[in-house]
């Protein structure tokens, strides 16, 4: 009994949490608690205790008093609820702890509604929300129901062939040759027709689940603004070759070669995990789309869809959670690629990455209707070691006026490069100028649409740069627009 009083004391004094209350007497509010702990991890509701001054108040109790509390909360709660409750006496008071356990089959609901427990406080839950925990709770998925008014001949079957030669060639499972058997084999068709996931992964027709991706001067001062979709492995390849296209890249050129070692804004790796895991996890009941924006010294992703699986904004800062997908077959199919990994390690492995960059921060937050994820600095990096080199002035006045590093109609211009550079550089040229003369040189009749789709932006940026390399005197046309071809002018 001396145990059980000093255990209550400790209780007291550590106050609500998410497994905790306290309450001066019995009240609506004790049934909200008790689902909302079913609806999470369980808990006790303390009834007797004043939160305000962490002392015992205690309460009186007549012979029905119990009786007709389980009562309340059985009634009122839909499955019913039986909580297990404890009569204590400390210090010559009476408090009553009521518990209960997470039940397995979620969410419970009091009159209605529904709770759940965050932190010290009962979060009524969206339709949303109650949808999420209860496929959840049932080990469901929504990509696992099947796809309306839709037949495998609207699949697209070279992309499927294709996803299993990546399948068998990453090792991580074994699929069939044939389509439909290898689909059949992963639960993404079945004899009743064919699933959210292979339809979202496969599909001909443009579902319209848009991947939006603006590139921004200020908050309100938008200069480039694309809208991607179509099946994920088609919007994940479009949606990395248009980030990448407004990132801004620094050079280096040491004095042993010429050779220009190229260090993007962000690396590059976290960027595309950062987009699969916007893909993957994405809500696709939500309308919204996934939001990119890209702003001088930040990018941010927004994802529809807040944290599934009870997962918070604390447990992955602390990397202490359970890997959960709200999409569990199209996290499947994007593991046997080994595009994902579906233990949880993404956040690490993007704070790994930015690692290299002395500068750069990893931010993400719940808001409204969706989970925003940023990465921001404060200088860009400019040297493949950690850190970040300071050039004297007059050095850096004669670097800049000798290299423009990306194209200023996009202002992706770097502002330093190493102290590494020679005294001359030797090339005067862009990266997508370089790229541009490379195709030139392997293909002297290559047509400016399929240089844009070579490189990854539009013809009219292929066009302007192509101006610019002939009033350089780098390049020029030889014959007609239809018959004729490129030469590289000799310098």
């Amino acid at each position: 009994m001396k145990k059980k009083q000093q255990d209550i004391n400790k209780i007291i004094l550590k106050g609500e949490n998410e497994e905790v209350e306290f309450k001066m007497s019995f009240d609506k509010e004790v049934v909200e608690t008790i689902t909302a702990f079913a609806n999470t991890k369980g808990g006790a509701v303390y009834i007797g205790v004043n939160e305000k001054n962490k002392s015992i108040s205690g309460i009186s109790l007549s012979n029905e008093s119990i009786q007709n509390w389980t009562n309340e909360i059985k009634t009122k709660t839909e499955p019913s609820i039986i909580p297990d409750t404890d009569i204590i006496s400390v210090n010559n008071k009476t408090i009553v702890k009521i518990s209960v356990k997470e039940y397995p089959v979620k969410p419970i609901a009091v009159k209605g509604r529904y709770f759940i427990r965050k932190h010290n406080s009962n979060h009524q839950l969206s339709i949303q929300e109650i949808s999420d925990i209860y496929m959840y709770s049932m080990q469901y998925s929504w990509d696992s129901y099947l796809y309306k008014d839709i037949k495998y001949s609207d699949l697209n079957e070279r992309h499927i062939k294709k996803f299993i030669k990546q399948v068998n060639l990453v090792g991580r499972f074994f699929l069939p040759n044939t389509p439909q058997a290898a689909l059949k084999k992963i639960k993404l068709i079945n004899e009743k027709g064919i699933t959210n996931a292979a339809t979202i992964l496969f599909s001909k027709q443009d579902l319209k689940y848009n991947v939006h991706i603006g590139r921004f001067k200020s908050k309100s001062l938008i200069v480039a603004d694309t809208m991607i979709s179509g099946n994920l492995f088609d919007v994940l390849k479009k949606s990395m070759q248009t980030i990448i296209s407004h990132l801004k890249f620094a050079f280096e050129i040491t004095g042993n070669t010429t050779k220009r070692h190229e260090i993007p804004e962000y690396p590059l790796e976290a960027i595309r995990e950062l987009l699969v895991n916007s893909l993957v996890h994405r809500d696709y009941t939500n309308p919204s789309d996934i939001k990119i924006k890209i702003f001088d010294n930040e990018i941010t992703f927004f994802n529809p869809g807040k944290l599934f699986g009870g997962i918070t904004v604390k447990d992955l800062v602390n990397d202490d959670y359970q890997a959960q997908a709200r999409n569990k077959l199209l996290a499947e199919a994007l593991y046997l690629t080994k595009d994902i990994e579906k233990y949880g390690s993404g956040y690490w492995r993007i704070r790994n990455y930015i690692s290299d960059y002395p500068t750069m921060n990893f931010d993400f937050k719940e808001i409204s209707g969706g989970f925003l994820t940023k990465l921001s600095y404060t200088e860009q990096k400019i040297s493949k070691n950690n850190n970040l080199y300071k050039m004297s002035e007059p050095v850096v006045n004669e670097v800049n006026e000798a290299v423009s590093v990306i194209d200023r109609v996009t202002d992706r211009v770097t502002d330093r490069v190493t102290d590494r550079v020679t005294d001359r550089v030797t090339d005067n040229l862009s990266d997508t100028q370089v790229k541009i003369i490379d195709l030139i040189k392997q293909n002297s009749k290559i047509t400016t649409s399929k240089m844009a789709e070579k490189v990854g932006i539009s013809k009219r940026k292929i066009l302007a740069n192509i101006a610019k390399l002939k009033k350089l005197g780098i390049v020029k046309r030889i014959g007609k627009p239809k018959d004729g071809y490129w030469e590289i002018v000799k310098k």
